[in-house]
């Protein structure tokens, strides 16, 4: 099976004869500034967008568009580095980026969401396209049903956790530094505090069980994932 080719490598002649031919294009959108704890970089989410283009990429023949590095991550402002984006200001990045391309002749478009509080944004986008457009995007938390039950142990989490900490152990070991993991954050829904008055308690700003973190873990995540994603994309290509 053919493989894709990424946007930004390639000329504009080149460029024009991909889109020409109305292909999947695949964003990747994963934070380049956001905090993950004090063992996972800021840019945790960016490398797992940009692994998972690729192993997309390898599979099929769809254009990867650059990867969109900051939007809405209201959760975790209060811990220096992270960057949010207003929610209006997300949904218009991928609108823009999707009726820029449609321009060229492309009509399908796949965002390879690495976030939670980028749903909402993300839902509201498919309106503002031009007409004819079909899009969707990732729902980390659909994809992760399809885990086996007994793969996770913690009892909480959903932010630099056991489950991100096992994938990032896979993909990037060389960016863990599981010495420095941690267990932490109070059990609920909100955004993470560094304030024990305010929010979701979480002096480290993780929110679930680190520690619990295993590369053969994060394997199977990554499995999981990229099958998850695949299956959406059939439905987009068909």
């Amino acid at each position: 099976m053919k493989s894709g080719v990424r946007l930004e490598t390639i000329s504009w002649i080149e460029a024009e004869k991909w889109l020409q031919q109305d292909p999947l294009v695949v964003i990747p959108l994963g934070a380049a500034a956001k905090e993950h704890g004090p063992h996972l970089p800021l840019n945790n989410d960016a490398l797992i967008a940009n692994w998972l283009a690729e192993e997309i990429r390898q599979r099929l023949p769809v254009v990867v568009a650059p990867l969109v590095n900051a939007s809405f991550y209201p959760a975790f402002v209060e811990y220096p580095g992270s960057i949010s984006l207003r929610a209006e200001t997300a949904r218009d990045v991928i609108v823009d980026t999707c009726n820029s391309l449609a321009s060229f002749g492309v009509s399908r478009f796949y965002v390879l969401n690495t976030g939670l509080s980028t749903l909402g944004p993300l839902s509201l986008v498919k309106p503002l396209l031009r007409q004819g457009t079909r899009f969707e995007y990732l729902n980390l938390d659909d994809a992760l049903q399809a885990l086996p039950d007994d793969l996770l142990q913690q009892h909480y989490g959903s932010h630099a956790d056991e489950h991100e900490t096992s994938l990032m152990l896979h993909i990037a070991a060389d960016v863990v530094e599981m010495e420095l993991a941690v267990d932490d954050g109070v059990q609920g829904e909100g955004r993470l505090s560094r304030d024990k008055s305010q929010g979701l308690w979480s002096q480290s700003g993780v929110f679930g069980q680190a520690t619990l973190a295993t590369t053969d873990k994060g394997r199977v995540i990554a499995k999981v994932l990229v099958q998850h994603v695949l299956r959406e994309i059939e439905t987009l290509v068909s």
